[in-house]
């Protein structure tokens, strides 16, 4: 993991091997963005325009490299694009300062140390800052040859690992503030990277039982408490959801419980995540060119797991129960069937007529599961419907909800974060579409409105009287395109950052 110090000294006498400077998109060219005055004053007063000479304009994301000015212990200067300049307060919003400290952080891979000098015009931008250069710095590597320490030294010099320091200039070492907000961005940066490593991790080697293991070590290590059921203990417990999705599979299903409690606790949150640790389709096979990122399909769990960590490790006063429901989709001679019925831990019998569509089954059992404890709210987070990617696209999670108000807290909190969510409605006439002639409801309703049905079935297995809201994370669980901002290619760890902010809310009393 990068790390991250604050520091007051100059730009001119910090031993590092680049300079990070903001520049804006202004009206007749590139600003050079606050923070940067020591830098643009040693090239007097110029940097802007050379910035432009050498084809910058200030646009997002957009990064510059130059040699640093004469006298500079740093050789060289990275101007990053903030986009617009500011037209009102002349501050640059926590998401722009996140993703302009990403795209620099990823741009300077290979590198022992940098100092980042962008707008710290409060603590809300320390903590920008330092999270977007700690997740931008993010690499994935194990399966490299550069990750197992290559023994050709060529090699292991030509490979670039992460960023491997963050000096915030500006950021003061002794300001509570500034510190407090330094050590929330690295609990959370690291935690959301772990989420990532879990999500890029192949099948081979991440299954329910291995997951569930990893989930017992980290809580060993943060003093939550972690219980798991095996198989037996599922079958024993009447787990018909989670035990049909993995009967196909020779790596058998699991229900993982993380605790974390505090004392001064007068809210309990209950977080519920799909963890299908690969997903074939089952009988139900997925056609080719529709599997091959299928690792993927265990996101929810994975933020889920990443978010009780999280909570945990910043001592947040709220009690915080995670629920990672783990299957493997297989086809085989023991895999359930469209036509079967199983009957669920709630009690309710499901006819599956697709057995593609797994993730409402495990997290039906989940949810009910984590009612019996009448937590004050559920939030269950899924890669859980293609229609909600055709509904919003690549980069936007869906989110639904049994109360207005609630949905609306989540969608908030996301906004807060910086993460692109939208609400979206639970139709009740969507509801008879499931109805079957052999069991109480069907796994699949109508073809239109995929998503919204997938949220109507949750809804069925949620406590009576029990808040609750369902994120459809299928979109922006995983970036099969370039990287951009802080978010690289493959597992994004999404949904992370909104469920520690909700458990941030629910501390503060703030839940709507």
């Amino acid at each position: 993991m990068t790390a991250l110090t604050l520091s007051t000294a100059a730009a001119s006498g910090l031993r590092a091997d680049a300079i990070v400077v903001g520049v804006a998109k202004g009206a007749k060219g590139p600003v050079v963005a606050p923070g940067a005055e020591t830098v643009d004053k040693a090239y007097d007063g110029r940097l802007a325009g050379l910035l432009e000479t050498l084809g910058a304009s200030g646009a997002e994301g957009e990064v510059t490299k130059l040699p640093a000015p004469s006298g500079f212990k740093a050789p060289l200067v990275v101007a990053v694009g903030l986009g617009a300049q500011p037209d009102t307060d002349g501050s640059f919003g926590a998401e722009t300062l996140r993703r302009a400290a990403g795209a620099a952080a990823r741009a300077l891979a290979g590198s022992k140390k940098a100092a980042f000098a962008l707008p710290l015009a409060d603590t809300d931008a320390v903590g920008a800052v330092a999270e977007g250069a700690l997740l931008g710095a993010y690499s994935f590597d194990t399966y490299k040859e550069n990750g197992r320490q290559a023994k050709d030294a060529a090699k292991a010099k030509a490979a670039k690992g992460p960023l491997a320091e963050v000096a915030l200039l500006g950021a003061k070492p002794r300001d509570r503030a500034h510190k407090a907000a330094a050590e929330r961005a690295v609990a959370v940066a690291e935690e959301l990277n772990r989420a990532r490593d879990l999500i890029n991790t192949p099948p081979n080697d991440l299954d329910p039982a291995a997951f569930a293991a990893i989930a017992q070590g980290a809580g060993k290590e943060h003093g939550i408490k972690v219980t798991v059921l095996d198989e037996k203990a599922l079958a024993k417990g009447g787990y018909g959801g989670i035990l049909g999705v993995g009967a196909g599979s020779a790596a058998t299903p699991r229900l993982v419980q993380l605790t974390y409690t505090h004392a001064k606790a007068t809210k309990h949150l209950a977080f519920v995540g799909k963890g299908i640790t690969y997903d074939s389709g089952g009988i139900s096979l997925k056609p080719a060119g529709h599997n091959e990122t299928m690792k993927c399909d265990m996101s929810g769990a994975a933020a889920v797991f990443a978010a009780v960590v999280a909570a945990a490790r910043l001592g947040l006063e709220v009690n915080v129960t995670g629920w990672l429901a783990l299957a493997e989709n297989m086809p085989s001679g023991t895999a359930t069937r469209p036509g079967d019925v199983l009957r669920m831990y709630s009690g309710k019998t499901v006819e599956v007529l697709n057995t593609d569509a797994e993730g409402r089954l495990v997290l039906a059992d989940a949810i009910a599961k984590a009612s019996e404890d009448a937590p004050d709210a559920i939030v269950d987070v899924a890669t859980l419907t293609g229609a909600m990617m055709l509904a919003l696209g690549n980069r936007t999670f869906g989110i639904m909800a049994n109360d207005d108000a609630f949905r609306s807290v989540v969608h908030e909190a996301a906004e807060e974060v910086g993460e692109a969510a939208w609400p979206m409605p639970l139709p009740d006439h969507l509801r008879k579409g499931m109805d079957s002639p052999t069991a109480d409801i069907a796994n699949m309703g109508e073809r239109y409105g995929g998503g919204l049905v997938a949220g109507l079935f949750l809804k069925e297995f949620v406590g009576e009287g029990i808040t609750w809201a369902h994120l459809d994370i299928a979109g922006p669980a995983f970036n099969e395109g370039g990287p951009f901002g802080y978010t690289p290619k493959g597992g994004t760890g999404s949904a992370v950052r909104t469920l520690v902010r909700l458990a941030e809310r629910a501390a503060a009393g703030d839940l709507g």
